[in-house]
């Protein structure tokens, strides 16, 4: 491609390209939309067309094929990318004209490719916009869903076994539509209601999420750049993490265990439930995310957070019965975050498959280091037993020490230890939540 000032739909195919060498998409597009300069309206428009492709590329394609001579993977990736960003237009965007989204993709092929391609494109294009889409035949299987909601057909699979039909295309569904920016009010900073005040009257368009305590939603505009975040007056964080910290349930004065912290939104929505009083250690295995974690705390106005490297797999004899709570929100495959984080459906399934060990491992590790009589959280941000109930399951069986405790929830109401929330039924991320209490016998290594 020749070398010229790249705009959005230049940055978008960059970041595309950048995806099918492992990239991932949050990382990439930050990464180009600096290194372009695009300003904020061009950053934008790279942005929706970015993750609007990830979530309807299945789709997308299936109309591209309609109109092409040749078959998708005789096209050459970065046309292929091309067509891809044009059709999203087309077909999803009412506010760009259908002849700009034709020429910026003619011009586009030409640069990357040859005159050759930009025929290609030019002719593919105009026979999609000049024709309705087509429709996918309904099938009711999981080609026909893997393709209407453009997920993977072994992943729709996947959901079909564990769902059944209905729930599958309810999340499906629920993963292609936009998820709310939700905000969690810093409690250490004011009362809820005096804070969501205060940033109203400051021009920030909240509404409250209306069934957690100290939530709210964020209507319109970029977190960074709201009035109040530099003062810590709220951070980022989905109902279903709060509800994870909620299931915690620290108290003031108590030592808590967050084994798996960063970014480090529950240890600062525990720290805030603790009225900042008593002790959070924050682990994780990187350094940067550590240190993110301490400006975070700083910004907040939290002084109860102590960071510490540490890897979860590797046990650490000098938190052996140490803690009163423990938080393990252990990594996963993501699939409860597909609705913000669109690539993770491309996920090999087979790579997934191991991370049940790693999991068990720190859940394990985790467990010796509650106190007698205290409380232990597994959790993840993904919806498949696999990952999760059987995990839970597969401890207990091994852990007599431990049995699940009952606790209540806003949004998930009573759960009998363990609960998945679903994007499609709770409004929230997909996550799973698991409370668990050990007995007061003697901490066994």
């Amino acid at each position: 491609m020749e070398k010229r000032t790249a705009g959005a739909r230049d940055t978008a195919l960059e970041v595309l390209l950048a995806l099918r060498h492992g990239a991932w998409s949050d990382e990439a597009l930050d990464a180009a939309i600096g290194e372009n300069g695009l300003d904020r309206r061009d950053a934008a428009l790279c942005t929706q067309l970015c993750y609007g492709v990830l979530q309807t590329r299945a789709y997308l394609d299936f109309v591209i094929a309609s109109a092409s001579s040749l078959k998708l993977n005789k096209i050459a990736p970065a046309v292929m990318e091309i067509l891809r960003i044009a059709v999203y237009q087309l077909l999803f965007l009412d506010k760009i004209p259908a002849s700009a989204a034709v020429n910026e993709a003619v011009a586009a092929a030409r640069r990357c490719a040859n005159p050759r391609a930009a025929s290609f494109v030019n002719a593919v294009l105009r026979k999609i916009s000049s024709t309705p889409a087509p429709e996918v035949p309904e099938t009711h299987d999981a080609r026909y869903l893997s393709v209407r909601y453009s997920h993977p057909e072994p992943l729709v699979g996947l959901y079909l076994r564990h769902f059944g039909y209905e729930m599958t295309e309810a999340l499906l569904k629920a993963n292609n539509e936009p998820a709310p920016t939700v905000l969690r009010l810093n409690t250490l900073r004011g009362e809820p209601e005096t804070l969501l005040r205060r940033l109203s009257e400051e021009g920030l368009e909240l509404v409250p999420e209306g069934r957690l305590p100290a939530a709210a939603i964020l209507e319109k505009g970029r977190v960074t750049d709201c009035p109040g975040f530099a003062e810590g007056l709220f951070t980022v964080q989905d109902a279903a993490s709060q509800l994870d910290v909620l299931a915690l349930d620290p108290q003031p004065g108590e030592e808590i265990l967050d084994l798996c912290a960063a970014p480090g939104g529950k240890s600062f929505a525990a720290a805030a439930r603790m009225e900042n009083r008593g002790r959070i250690i924050s682990c994780d295995l990187y350094e940067t995310k550590l240190a993110r974690i301490d400006e975070g705390a700083a910004r907040l106005g939290i002084s109860i957070i102590e960071t510490a490297p540490a890897d979860a797999t590797i046990g650490a004899p000098h938190f052996v019965g140490r803690f009163d709570r423990v938080l393990a929100d252990v990594p996963c495959s993501g699939f409860g975050v597909i609705r913000k984080k669109p690539d993770i459906r491309y996920k090999d399934l087979q790579e997934i498959a191991l991370l049940p060990r790693l999991q068990a491992e720190i859940l394990h590790n985790a467990s010796q280091y509650v106190k007698p009589g205290g409380v232990l959280v597994y959790s993840t941000c993904t919806i498949f037993p696999e990952e999760n109930e059987e995990i839970v399951r597969a401890f207990l069986a091994s852990h007599p020490d431990y049995a699940p405790e009952s606790f209540s929830l806003p949004i998930a109401g009573d759960c009998d230890g363990m609960r998945t929330l679903l994007p499609s039924t709770d409004g929230t991320d997909g996550f799973f939540i698991a409370k668990l209490r050990r007995d007061g016998g003697e901490p066994t290594e």
